[in-house]
């Protein structure tokens, strides 16, 4: 059976439960949500990412609310004061988002379809993986999550860069769970890795690739000087859901394949 009025906070549950057939349990989702785009018209818009419409989430009367991470926990415990059931997932890496998919439809009582969508979704990045494998070179990949200030990519984008036949220049800070802790605050160390490929998915803006090949000294980098700077839209790539493990991925391995047989 499990929960029949469920509000998502954040887009992945939204997509994950259209991709099972589960939609009819959804009555308020994230204002962000851009997929499904049918679930814009759909379903009612209750919150943003650090702030929620408590009264209106009250007014579904949801029996389950899902949400991510710690930047949702305020609005987290003030849903659970007011006795709505709550989860927070935490999911940073591919094997987790995996996971997730999983356990949501675990919670929803259609295990078998989860695994089954899950088990696609792990399919489609071996078959990217595999082509990657026979790419003759791989190229150095700095992504870039926002400019002011410079944040490095979080795990699942670098796994999924690795994946798609690149490595990421800053794999130690990818393993931050929170953004503050991969502020560049030296942009001159981007120069120093010295990167074939610049990703930029600025979250909710444009990017602005010649700003990148603007500042100050990075005219020295590869990618600037090969004018490989490429944008990722941040809907396919910044949600630990599965348009990063389908059309993110997808979009990075056809920027790595032409890098690498140009």
């Amino acid at each position: 059976m499990g929960p029949q009025r469920i509000v998502c906070l954040t887009e992945e549950p939204t997509e994950v439960l259209y991709a099972l057939g589960e939609q009819h349990r959804i009555v308020g989702i994230s204002g962000f949500t851009v997929r499904p785009a049918i679930a814009r018209k759909e379903k009612p818009k209750v919150s943003a990412f650090t702030s929620a419409k408590i009264d209106e989430i009250l007014k579904l009367k949801p029996d389950f609310v899902i949400g991510f991470s710690d930047i949702q926990a305020d609005i987290a415990a003030e849903l659970i004061r007011r006795g709505v059931e709550v989860w927070i997932s935490n999911h940073r890496s591919v094997e987790e988002i995996l996971d997730y998919v999983r356990r949501l439809g675990a919670l929803v009582g259609a295990v078998d379809k989860a695994n089954a969508y899950a088990d696609e979704l792990q399919r489609g990045l071996a078959d990217i993986g595999r082509a990657a494998a026979s790419l003759p070179r791989r190229p150095k990949v700095y992504f870039e999550e926002w400019d002011e200030p410079l944040i490095t990519g979080i795990r699942w984008v670098a796994e999924l860069i690795r994946i798609a036949g690149g490595d990421d220049v800053f794999p130690e800070r990818a393993t931050e769970s929170l953004a503050k802790q991969r502020i560049l605050e030296d942009g001159s160390e981007v120069v120093r890795r010295a990167p074939d490929i610049v990703l930029g998915s600025w979250c909710g803006k444009k990017f602005r690739p010649e700003k990148v090949a603007a500042r100050p000294g990075w005219d020295a980098i590869p990618a600037v000087r090969d004018g490989e700077l490429h944008e990722i839209k941040s809907p396919i790539i910044l949600q630990p859901g599965p348009a990063a493990l389908t059309e993110g991925v997808s979009e990075i391995a056809r920027i790595i394949r032409a890098w690498a047989n140009a």
